[in-house]
């Protein structure tokens, strides 16, 4: 998914109108590098909320995962980084990152290095989401224990309403043990239908009638801590775009 940065690469890529409306940019990562989240994220948070066991598979999610850049680096950064990979092997860690651009997902799944434990597949959160079951179930857990949402919640909420982003954040809390959250502030909202408009494309259908305004972020936690039975356990501080990056866990 994208971002609401001003950049002249983020310009070339909005360029092509059938990338801007969903934020399935085709070279995201060129303008906004694993980095910018990886330097807040501890190495060791799988180790943190108690996933060391080695006799345990332990399951992430990323959601949006654009052409996959993100999602290999992130578990570069959780499962084999400081332990030797003979340790990440016996942990059994594995990530399942999807996307509703299959283009996208096409891509990921060709540069993949890390066939064995990370898989790529085209989904639409918003629409059937069996095959994330079916995953669980291949796996014998009951839910993924980390689920990565990063700069998602925005393009539900623009093309599904108050309504889509609340069952976005509905359905993810409902399959995770600990939820990992950035959610791009109500200044991206206004940049991204300026964008839209400048394509010459009418403006996102429920961009002027969301109720839901202003802190997005504090709007999220609200719903994940009163409907969700989420708790809000840590914020690993704001990305250089001035987003929060906040850990949620089942109560």
């Amino acid at each position: 998914m994208a971002t609401c940065a001003v950049s002249s690469d983020a310009d070339d890529e909005v360029s092509d109108p059938g990338a801007a409306p969903y934020g399935n940019f085709i070279n995201y990562y060129t303008f906004n590098p694993p980095e910018n989240r990886l330097s807040l994220i501890p190495t060791t948070l799988l180790q943190d909320l108690g996933y060391s066991d080695g006799q345990q598979t332990t399951l992430i999610l990323d959601v949006g995962c654009n052409s996959g850049d993100l999602s290999v680096a992130l578990y570069k950064h959780l499962a084999q980084d400081p332990v030797s990979k003979e340790e990440s092997d016996r942990r059994r860690v594995h990530l399942l990152g999807f996307d509703l651009d299959e283009a996208l997902i096409q891509r990921a799944q060709q540069t993949n290095p890390l066939h064995n434990s990370i898989t790529f597949l085209p989904l639409d959160i918003t629409g059937d989401t069996n095959q994330l079951q079916d995953y669980l179930k291949q796996h014998s857990c009951s839910h993924f224990h980390l689920c990565v949402c990063l700069a998602v919640t925005m393009w539900v909420h623009l093309n599904h309403g108050d309504s889509g982003l609340l069952q976005l954040l509905s359905r993810l809390a409902s399959i995770s043990q600990h939820l990992l959250l950035e959610a791009q502030p109500w200044k991206c909202y206004r940049s991204a239908a300026r964008r839209l408009r400048k394509l010459g494309r009418s403006d996102f259908d429920h961009f002027k009638t969301l109720k839901i305004r202003g802190d997005i972020t504090d709007h999220a936690r609200e719903h994940l801590e009163s409907h969700c039975g989420m708790e809000l356990i840590q914020s690993f501080g704001s990305t250089a775009w001035d987003r929060k990056l906040l850990l949620f866990r089942r109560r």
